[in-house]
């Protein structure tokens, strides 16, 4: 496992045609987390879900098969797997012969476990399914249309805060879901914009509405892999609003053939859906 800077991003890259899991690129996760004060055990529980669009293998008499997956790596896994790294190994699937999609999943689900360090789930669907693939969008109630002025691109945590109610001091906690498609940050080591849509759902005292936009617009500017925005998102929020319950779910426009879209939650949530939005 190594650092960031030494993945293919960035640089010019051989397309290689033939099965080697090697490609792989595993980037450890807790640097980033030290940056953001986790260590020990994990403050929430999560997954990130990754898309694959452009799947293809031979099956044995040469013909070409063509199908989409599903990736799921646990957060708690030792280290992330660096995208372009993963497209890479996905296209070495392009000229190899297997016998049929479950050979296939089972080189993937063996090769991604052992490059993150945690069992991964992987599910292919081939075309027969891909007519019962539906779009969605996050559920919640969306923040954007607030009428703010934005003084800052780079994420700032003081921005987040509570609405406390003078009224009611001893009123208690609400449960509500807020949403946002304005989150965009950038890539830790090519700087290339990475668009996505954010669900913020809690349990607590209400969260400032304008000042939640603000510091998710301050993600504008800042540069760090999706996962490490997602934890960072959460880490804020719970460290600045003390929610009793919170996640986190991003979901990224795709590059590569690939979207990721981290979840955390610090509570026994269920997995969200993984609904392709519009923009994906």
């Amino acid at each position: 496992m190594s650092d960031a800077s030494l993945s293919p991003l960035g640089k010019v890259s051989a397309y290689i045609s033939e099965y080697d899991p090697s490609l792989l690129f595993p980037i450890p996760r807790q640097g980033k987390r030290d940056e953001i004060g986790i260590t020990g055990k994990l403050p929430f529980m999560g997954m990130d879900i990754w898309n694959g669009y452009e799947l293809s293998w031979l099956n044995l008499r040469g013909k070409p098969q063509v199908a989409t997956a599903v990736f799921m790596i646990p957060a708690n896994s030792p280290a992330i797997i660096e995208s372009k790294s993963f497209k890479l190994y996905l296209n070495s699937f392009n000229q190899t012969k297997l016998t049929d999609a479950n050979a296939l999943a089972d080189l993937l689900r063996a090769d991604l476990s052992a490059a993150s360090g945690a069992p991964v789930i992987v599910q292919i669907r081939e075309p027969d399914t891909f007519a019962g693939c539906k779009f969605g969008e996050l559920a919640g109630y969306n923040i954007d249309n607030l009428d703010i002025d934005v003084e800052s691109y780079n994420p700032e945590p003081q921005l987040l805060r509570c609405d406390l109610d003078e009224d009611h001091p001893d009123a208690g906690p609400i449960e509500e879901t807020l949403t946002s498609n304005l989150l965009k940050s950038n890539c830790l080591v090519t700087g290339q914009p990475d668009w996505a849509s954010v669900q913020i759902s809690y349990t607590g005292q209400p969260i400032n509405r304008e000042g939640l936009l603000r510091y998710l617009i301050g993600f504008r500017n800042h540069n760090e892999f999706h996962e490490q925005c997602v934890e960072r998102i959460f880490m804020d929020i719970l460290r600045q609003c003390e929610p009793l319950k919170l996640s986190v779910y991003a979901r990224y426009t795709r590059r590569g053939g690939l979207d990721i879209n981290p979840w955390r939650a610090n509570h026994n949530a269920a997995l969200p859906p993984n609904l392709r939005t519009a923009r994906q």
